[in-house]
């Protein structure tokens, strides 16, 4: 594959990323239908951290309604995780729109953990769309985002 293949390849790699208290779920699809759908071609690939709240939510979308190949990343193992995101994780691997489920293996849940798992998606994408709750720059979400910058990366940042 050539340089310029391989950049146009994972241009289409997208990380999403969002915080885990969401409120106003309802309003959710249409945000998704605005901010996701564009990136939805069936060539496309994106990586989704498997937590609760933006990131079940937009698996659970973007499975629902895309040929997208979809990849989970899990900062120890989706056992790990919570209920409602092993359940949504399960349903998607049982019905094979689950391209990957990635384990990373730490060994103990927290910032770091997390922060490596979302390292670990942006290092493989082109591209980071980011969900975040208010402006406040500790979140695993502006973490997320500003990495992407840091890489040079190109973002989308859609408050909720």
């Amino acid at each position: 594959m050539t340089f310029a293949k391989e950049q146009a390849s994972v241009a289409r790699h997208v990380t999403i990323t969002g915080t885990r208290s969401i409120t106003g779920e309802s309003e959710l699809p249409g945000l998704f239908d605005d901010y996701l759908r564009p990136f939805t071609a069936p060539d496309a690939h994106f990586y989704l951290g498997g937590a609760a709240g933006i990131d079940t939510a937009a698996l659970n979308w973007l499975a629902d309604r895309c040929q997208a190949s979809l990849t989970v990343v899990v900062p120890c193992a989706v056992a790990d995780q919570p209920a409602a995101a092993v359940a949504s994780i399960r349903r998607w691997q049982d019905t094979g729109r689950l391209v990957e489920v990635v384990e990373l293996g730490a060994d103990r849940l927290g910032t770091a953990a997390y922060h490596a798992r979302n390292r670990w998606m942006v290092d493989r994408s082109g591209f980071v769309i980011g969900f975040p709750r208010g402006s406040e720059p500790t979140s695993g979400t502006w973490y997320t985002v500003n990495y992407a910058a840091e890489q040079g990366k190109p973002r989308l940042v859609v408050p909720v």
